[in-house]
């Protein structure tokens, strides 16, 4: 079953939606590596991600720096505040040492046994205090695990310094070692912890720092050479001697002394210079300094060995005033260096609060921005959407819909209030809104005018096509000659066929049909009145029909979809081919097949159809360009029913399917009503000849013409000729029928004696004088060449002279809808075959013969 020709780029949509579908279908495939392309929330999201990781990438390098000079500073504050158990093990240290070289040159002068005793005893208590020292420096150095590497490796260093120094002490009783082995391990126990004492470091750019460590590092140096200086002295007191090495010796050393004490000066503050001043001219200080200068050669005299018990106590008052100094020096060094770690300290935390602070605020403040301008798009999004997916579409169809006067349609205010750009552009989207609803409104004001225009039109052009018909049912009584009658009933049907062409525009117009009945109709009544209203009615052939009837306001909508149904199925299928139509039970419904054999359908252009058909488009040019899918998917929306097309190898299969609500029980049997105007016969005089036969206009055997004749009521033939056979040509050709002819045994006559197809009936048939009728058995002349009968001029005027009688009402006899096909079939067929063919006689079936749908 064709449809015509598929239209590019036509389509049909329906806007109606059931649910708020916030989806929206890209024109091309979203691309990640696209900026365009991306999300706003990522957009956003980028926006305040990219700065906040360049601020935190920023702000940790530096907060790396800070922590790591903080780290730095308190590594030094720890490494400068151990500075107190390294000067104490040097002391106990300088204490053993120089203690110790005393006792060697004692034992060495002497070496007697009591001696080794007395040196014993005298170094035992030396010795456990600077153990006592070294515990003390080894628990402090514990948090230091984790210190630089140079420190852990002067500590080491250290460390094994003084283990030579534990060893070496057995060596000093039996003084079996040269004085300058034995010292030499206790002068390198005290350089490695010199060296470890000079360790700390603040890092860059911390010179204060760095000359805080100077000064103690060069006062422990001066008490060291003052400490030497005493050893050596201390030494040569107990051996009663000076020799020339220990005179070079101690040269050296007090010129180092002066060396470093230049250095302490040059880098120690002005109270530190007070201070060390001020213990110089102590008299302790000043007396070890008076009996020091004596043991340097001085002018040329031979220096002078001190007394060792008072150089051991003015030399030992001078190590312990130094002592103090070196504490006060090493003290104001870490005191400076916590102050230095408190405030570096104390700045990372003020930098890194203020980092987080301002990264929090900034976070905050993007946050609550991000967040507005989302929550704006976001809200902007769903009225624009809830505008083309919901409100726009419900407010085209409900004006697409409307029958009456269009009512005003609200359009919501703009869901964004804000000023900004995405305020305006609510504002903009409720302005397109408004002009959408407003360009419809006056859209759909003009389609319901041009509805009514065509309501109007075809309303018109309805009465003038009953008028028409009207017209040719009187010529068509007044026609004896077939091939004017032919014509004549073409017309009619053309005619019937443009009555179907206003009831489509009244579709189109979203208007109801004006032809009503008010009882049930069988669906093969159906189904044979809708092959009446097509061009290429005799193709249609109607297998099994199930015993259905519809009910009486649908039968109009009913017989119009079918019609279009099979005027598509005809049209675009071959001459030669015969469209098929059944009709079974289905469920509670029934399901009509209509089968061709035609041109069929492209899948994409049948599926388009199907979609026609199940959701019916608004009017347009489309809809009249294929008007019969148009008003076959609006008739079957209006009263539920289904209607698909499948394909078949050679054609479509049109399934309608029709609902339960539109089908009921057959009506009570009644009484045949008197047959209508179109589908009266004329019937034979009781006289005539057995064999004989009549012209008739629907070629039912036995009919007479509405108003009889002179033959029909037995008079004569006129001219006083014998009756004689009457030939006829063959039928070639149906008749077509109309659908109101067809319907209108089972629709029943109105009880005004109204015809039941219109609601508004013209005047009874029987109401208007009937003309004068020919006679029933045309006079003739015998035959031509042809075999055709001949006329005799005039013949006919006595029958037509003769004085009217009171003109009778026509009874209308309704005969069965199957009947009517086959009467005008056999008709027609014998006056084509006439034609073409010699003139055959025809004889009269014999009294009693049962005619085609078995009337009598």
């Amino acid at each position: 079953m064709g449809v015509g020709p598929d239209p590019a780029g036509s389509g049909v949509s329906n806007p109606s939606r059931r649910r708020f579908d916030v989806r929206v279908v890209p024109h091309r495939r979203r691309s990640p590596f696209r900026l365009r392309d991306w999300r706003m929330g990522t957009k956003l999201v980028t926006v305040l991600v990219i700065p906040s990781v360049a601020f935190l990438v920023l702000a940790g390098v530096q907060t790396r720096g800070l922590v790591g000079q903080t780290t730095t500073l308190s590594d030094f504050a720890r490494q400068v505040g151990i500075g107190r158990e390294i000067t104490a093990v040097v002391h106990q240290l300088q204490q053993e040492r120089d203690r110790t070289a005393g006792e060697l040159a004692e034992l060495r002068r002497v070496g007697g046994r009591a001696d080794r005793d007395a040196a014993i005893a005298a170094l035992r208590p030396l010795h456990a205090a600077s153990d006592a020292a070294v515990r003390e420096l080894r628990r402090a150095a514990g948090p230091l695990a984790d210190a630089d590497a140079a420190w852990q490796i002067a500590y080491s260093q250290a460390l094994e310094a003084y283990d030579q120094v534990i060893y070496i002490r057995a060596a000093v009783p039996p003084a079996v070692l040269g004085s300058d082995t034995v010292l030499g391990n206790y002068h390198r126990a005290v350089d490695a912890l010199l060296t470890l004492l000079a360790q700390p470091s603040p890092g860059e750019g911390q010179r204060v720092l760095n000359d805080s460590v100077l000064r103690y590092v060069q006062l422990a140096r001066v008490k060291e050479l003052s400490s030497r200086a005493r050893a050596e002295l201390y030494a040569a007191a107990r051996a009663g001697r000076y020799g020339v090495a220990d005179q070079v010796k101690l040269t050296d050393l007090r010129a180092q002394q002066l060396t470093a004490l230049g250095a302490f000066r040059v880098a120690a503050t002005a109270d530190q210079i007070r201070r060390y001043d001020a213990a110089s001219a102590e008299p302790a200080l000043a007396a070890a300094t008076k009996l020091e200068e004596q043991s340097l050669p001085s002018g040329g005299a031979a220096p002078r060995v001190l007394n060792a018990p008072q150089w051991w106590v003015a030399s030992e008052q001078r190590q312990d005033r130094l002592r103090q100094l070196e504490v006060g020096v090493l003290g104001d060094a870490v005191t400076q260096a916590d102050d230095a770690r408190s405030e570096q300290l104390r700045t990372t935390l003020l930098v890194v609060g203020g980092i987080g602070t301002v990264l929090l605020v900034a976070l905050l403040i993007s946050v609550v921005v991000g967040r507005s301008v989302a929550r704006s798009m976001r809200l902007l999004r769903g009225q624009a959407l809830r505008i083309a997916q919901i409100d726009l579409p419900e407010a085209l169809d409900q004006l697409r819909q409307v029958n009456s006067g269009v009512s005003d349609i609200e359009v919501p205010p703009a869901v964004v209030r804000s000023l900004d750009e995405i305020g305006e552009l609510a504002e903009a989207f409720v302005a397109v809104h408004r002009s959408a609803v407003s360009v419809a409104v006056e859209q759909a004001t003009m389609r319901r005018n041009v509805n009514l225009m065509f309501v109007n039109l075809a309303r018109r052009s309805q009465v003038l096509v009953e008028r028409q018909l009207e017209l040719l049912d009187g010529l068509e009584r007044d026609e004896s000659d077939p091939d004017q009658l032919e014509n004549l009933f073409r017309l009619d049907h053309l005619a019937a066929r443009l009555r179907r062409n206003d009831e489509s525009l009244l579709v189109l117009a979203g208007s109801e049909s004006t032809r009503r009945w008010n009882r049930p109709v069988s669906l093969a009544a159906v189904l044979l009145a809708a092959s009446a209203e097509i061009e290429h009615y005799q193709r249609v052939h109607r297998e099994q029909v199930a015993d259905l009837h519809v009910v009486g306001h649908v039968i109009g909508d009913l017989v119009h979809l079918f019609a279009e149904l099979l005027e598509n199925a005809t049209t675009f299928s071959r001459p030669d081919t015969v469209v098929f139509v059944a009709a079974r039970f289905e469920g509670p419904g029934a399901l009509v097949e209509l089968t061709d054999r035609g041109l069929g359908m492209s899948p994409a252009a049948l599926a388009e159809a199907n979609e026609v058909l199940a959701s019916p488009p608004a009017a347009d040019v489309a809809a009249s360009e294929r008007m019969g899918l148009f008003v076959v998917s609006h008739l079957a929306a209006r009263h539920a029913v289904q209607v698909r097309l499948h394909p078949r190898e050679d054609g479509l299969v049109a399934l309608v399917r029709i609902p339960a609500a539109l089908l009921t029980d057959a009506p009570p049997v009644q009484l045949d009503p008197p047959l209508s105007r179109r589908m009266l016969t004329t019937t034979l005089t009781p006289t005539a000849r057995p064999g004989g036969v009549v012209a008739t206009r629907n070629g039912v055997p036995g009919s007479a013409r509405p108003g009889g004749t002179a033959a029909g009521r037995g008079e004569p033939p006129v001219a006083g000729r014998p009756p004689r056979r009457v030939t006829v040509p063959r039928q070639s050709r149906p008749v077509p029928v109309r659908a109101d002819d067809v319907l209108a045994p089972a629709a029943g006559v109105p009880a005004d004696g109204g015809g039941g197809w219109w609601s508004r009936e013209g005047p009874a048939p029987g109401s208007a004088p009937a003309a004068p009728a020919p006679p029933a058995v045309p006079i003739t002349g015998g035959t031509n060449e042809r075999g055709l009968p001949v006329r005799v001029p005039m013949a006919q005027l006595s029958a037509v002279r003769r004085p009217a009688r009171p003109p009778e009402p026509t009874p209308r006899h309704d005969p069965d809808p199957e009947a009517v096909g086959g009467m005008l079939s056999r008709l027609y067929s014998g006056v084509r075959r006439a034609e073409a063919e010699e003139t055959t006689e025809i004889i009269r079936p014999p009294s009693g013969g049962s005619t085609e749908g078995g009337q009598q």
